[in-house]
């Protein structure tokens, strides 16, 4: 019996401590937020020539004193930035040009103040561009999600539930196939979406490449990647972000399938036929989107400023 209590005491004292320990935990969680409120995603958005344009951070504390992230600008993949300065709510770093024009680096300059970021761009060209920004919601599902009617977004006939994003409209219907002869506007489907499966057939020609927005936010790449390395910027790759675990790509000019399915944030892609991205959480806005309101419903975009790609069978399923 008195053996018996001692175990008793000594199970009190253990949960006791454990308890204790989840107290400090919740308390270091809590001062870490107050210490550190420019960690997190943020969407921002740039103003340009009256335009606005999409763009996105992300910073992390690495260690305890030093920020580092990635950033996307309305145009490329993310890019790392090895040191983000945040002091007296004040943020700034800078980093190399990418695929924009000018020689010098981007200088990101702006304030915290209640939640919210705002500041200037300095372009490698030397243009200032005023941003805002916000934090990116995380998209969670409470649960998992049921499936609606297909909807057939090309049917081989024409383009009724499609329209360009802006200028001239090279693409056309030849043959039952969707095609861009020659490089110009993306195509963005006339419906919005919010989780869905998206079941796609491509071509592409030897050095072909294209990419297919989700949302029109976040682009899976169309490249002719055959024996390549597994990249973020291949096929199968969310753009800059997710890398697949195999390159699967078939030779340029034969019909290849994306069967995708996206639930807030988490993405699984099937390329032909194989999982090489399972259930992973896509960070934030790619390059090229269309804007950077990750928690609305969003398109269907095609990319048509790359190269000629042929489409054929697109359906989605959109969640109820």
């Amino acid at each position: 019996m008195k053996n018996l209590l001692k175990s008793i005491a000594g199970v009190r004292k253990a949960m006791g401590l454990v308890a204790l320990s989840l107290i400090f935990a919740s308390l270091s969680l809590s001062l870490s937020a107050q210490e550190h409120p420019i960690t997190g995603h943020w969407d921002l958005t740039v103003q340009h020539n009256g335009q606005s344009l999409p763009s996105w951070l992300g910073v992390k504390l690495s260690g305890f004193k030093t920020y580092v992230g990635y950033f996307v600008a309305d145009i490329g993949s993310a890019r790392p930035v090895s040191e983000i300065v945040f002091k007296d709510g004040k943020v700034s770093f800078h980093i190399p040009p990418q695929w924009e024009s000018g020689d010098n680096d981007l200088l990101f300059e702006g304030t915290l103040e209640n939640d919210e970021l705002s500041g200037v761009i300095t372009t490698a060209s030397g243009e200032k561009r005023s941003f805002v920004g916000v934090r990116a919601p995380e998209l969670k599902r409470n649960m998992e999600p049921k499936w609606g009617k297909a909807i057939t977004l090309f049917d081989g006939k024409n383009l009724d539930n499609w329209h360009a994003q802006k200028g001239e409209n090279q693409w056309v219907v030849k043959d039952g196939i969707l095609t861009n002869p020659k490089p110009g506007t993306n195509l963005i489907s006339n419906q919005k979406f919010d989780d869905f499966k998206l079941h796609v057939e491509f071509k592409y020609p030897e050095n072909g490449n294209s990419g297919i927005y989700l949302r029109g936010r976040y682009e899976v790449q169309i490249e002719d990647s055959k024996g390549k390395e597994p990249s973020s910027i291949y096929l199968g790759g969310v753009y800059g972000f997710l890398t697949p675990n195999e390159i699967v790509a078939k030779n340029p000019g034969e019909w290849q399938t994306y069967d995708i399915t996206l639930i807030g944030r988490r993405i699984t892609i099937v390329a032909n036929g194989k999982t090489v991205i399972c259930d992973q959480i896509i960070p934030g806005i790619t390059g090229g989107a269309i804007d950077s309101h990750e928690g609305e419903p969003g398109p269907i975009m095609l990319q048509g400023d790359h190269t000629a790609v042929e489409y054929r069978n697109i359906v989605i399923t959109p969640a109820k």
